[in-house]
């Protein structure tokens, strides 16, 4: 009974507004804002596409890729300016292509008010279905505007402690061992290194990083393991090897197979493939030990700060993840990670043209800044 309290509680606070002090909303505090020309401030979108370059080819359990498209946005208001991106790797099936044409379709004319963030992003999602990384550019250029006009990070609008953020993980893509290895030394830094599985080479991987380094490892199967009794003897071998948790070890669909694998893992098991939205998160509770939220799968920072809640409420694992991505939306996903049980926020560490500057990693650990909105500056 406790439990159920405590999730109609937080599903409740996820689902309403954001609560802010009512002196702060740009309607009330000046309910006729106006530009020079003397006609009330509107929003204005603007959006152009750019290709993140990978430092090295990142190979999971069925793909590689040296290269990963992004859609970036600015959402411009009363002379401040909002950033926002969509990153759109080939498994979420968006596109340079799909993104403009979901963009252009957004006309943010008629709302003079920022703050009215729910109305805004129940526009944007009701535009089309998915095209959720689409969704997530205006919802974090949306978010960092507001966290700039009232000169405040989300952190601190949420309420949250920013010495509690958690060490994140660096992220070691499958190879062969030697790659392995200059891969681990370039993570000198991170505290827990994240490793991509799913392949014949499972245990090589694992050895390889073993033998250079007794950090914790997290794994990502990327539903690579097609047999529940061969995972499970997978995941008590890597129980012996220092291994935290294990990430979407079989395919989505075989959600009785992973809920018997739960049942018996002497690990965590989390969601990512099988968790995108808001509505998914509810559905999972005793199939999985917690989920991974990326913006770019739900539709932005509201959306993941309603998922993490009713999660924890539920008394299930909160993770922040990230696809490849700039400094952006990274830093976007760093305002949530105090209430994170783990982070793997990386995606702009493994990139090489990265053109904002924002959250820092610091002998492995989050460091969340005072710089408004989502914390980034344009380098």
């Amino acid at each position: 009974m406790s439990n159920r309290r405590n999730f109609l509680k937080y599903s409740g606070l996820a689902a309403g507004s954001l609560i802010l002090p009512k002196a702060i909303s740009a309607t009330e505090r000046n309910p006729t804002i106006k530009t020079k020309s003397g006609k009330p401030a509107s929003m204005k979108l603007r959006f152009r596409p750019y290709d993140l370059q990978l430092k090295h080819v990142f190979t999971i359990a069925n793909n590689s890729r040296t290269t990963t498209p992004v859609m970036l946005t600015e959402l411009e208001y009363d002379g401040l300016i909002g950033y926002g991106e969509a990153s759109m790797p080939p498994y979420l099936g968006e596109s340079h292509k799909t993104a403009a044409e979901f963009l252009s379709k957004v006309d943010l004319s008629s709302y003079n008010d920022p703050f009215e963030i729910e109305d805004i992003i129940q526009y944007i999602d009701s535009i089309a279905v998915g095209n959720y990384a689409a969704k997530a550019s205006v919802d974090i250029a949306l978010h960092d505007l507001v966290g700039k006009i009232v000169k405040q990070p989300w952190h601190k609008l949420w309420g949250l402690n920013r010495t509690k953020t958690p060490n994140t993980s660096f992220t070691i893509g499958i190879d062969t061992p030697e790659v392995v290895k200059e891969k681990v030394k370039e993570a000198e830094i991170y505290k827990i290194l994240k490793v991509k599985l799913g392949r014949e080479n499972d245990k090589e991987m694992i050895k390889t990083i073993r033998s250079v380094t007794n950090k914790p490892i997290c794994v990502d199967v990327n539903q690579g393991w097609k047999d529940k009794q061969m995972a499970l003897e997978m995941i008590q071998w890597l129980a012996t090897q220092g291994v935290v948790f294990v990430e979407q070890p079989m395919s989505k669909l075989a959600v009785d197979d992973i809920a018997w694998l739960t049942l018996n893992s002497p690990l965590p098991i989390i969601a990512d493939e099988a968790v995108q939205t808001v509505n998914d998160v509810a559905g999972l509770n005793k199939i999985y030990s917690g989920i991974n939220i990326k913006l770019m799968k739900c539709g932005g920072m509201r959306n993941a700060n309603k998922m993490a809640l009713i999660a924890k409420a539920m008394g299930m694992k909160v993770m922040i993840g990230c696809m490849t991505e700039t400094s952006c939306a990274v830093s976007a996903a760093a305002q949530l990670s105090p209430l994170a049980d783990w982070a793997d926020l990386d995606g702009n560490l493994l990139i090489s043209n990265d053109i904002y500057e924002g959250t820092k990693v610091v002998d492995g650990k989050i460091i969340l800044s005072d710089l408004p909105g989502i914390g980034i500056r344009l380098k």
